[in-house]
Parts: structure tokens; sequence; C-alpha cells
């Protein structure tokens, strides 16, 4: 009889393939003018920081993409994670990845 596989300590999701994890930033609930919003009307945010990359996405360094850079992406082909009850984490391919937020030098 095979014995039990040890648990870890900690659970982790990677994603594979030319992708990223992204949590994305929380809906907000007030505009730029100080406007606060009823909790039924959110400004849909596409902004977010990166969680993980992809090996492949490593690997082929062709993406100006990494941990905990804080993206602009297009949510269309983006796929939710029910982690933890964390319903902001989702997997995104690399190319969905539209612009990468930089401090001036």
């Amino acid at each position: 009889m095979p014995s039990p596989r040890p648990k870890a300590d900690l659970e982790t999701v990677e994603p594979i393939g030319l992708r990223v994890l992204i949590r994305k930033d929380e809906d907000k609930k007030q505009t730029k003018a100080g406007l606060h919003l009823p909790d039924k009307i959110e400004i849909p945010t596409l902004t977010g920081r990166v969680v993980a990359v992809g090996a492949k996405v490593i690997a082929e360094g062709d993406y100006p993409v990494e941990k905990y850079d804080r993206v602009l992406f297009n949510p269309k082909h983006a796929i939710p994670v029910d982690f933890e009850g964390d319903n902001r984490l989702f997997v995104v391919p690399v190319e969905d990845v539209v612009a990468v937020f930089r401090r001036g030098e």
C-alpha cells in the first residue's frame, strides 16, 4: 500500500506555459472627483500585480514582465482562480498583458 503524500505547508498557484498569475486591483468605489458610488456600481479595473510568471515566459525572455510588476491587462481571456477565498487572482495569457507600469529613473 503506497504511503500518503505528505501535505505541503503552503499551497501555491503556478501558471503554466505563456501565462502569468495576476492579483487584480480592487474595483474602485469612488471616482477621481471624489463621488462615492453605490455598492452595485463599480468602475472595473484592468490593473493588477503579477504574483507569478510561467517558466516558459521566463525562458523565452521576450516579455518584459516580472514578478511584482504592476500591469494593465485585457481580462477577455483571464481565468479566475478560486484560491483560499481570494476572488481577485487570475491566470492571464502573457499576450494579454498590454502595459507594465514603471517608475521614471
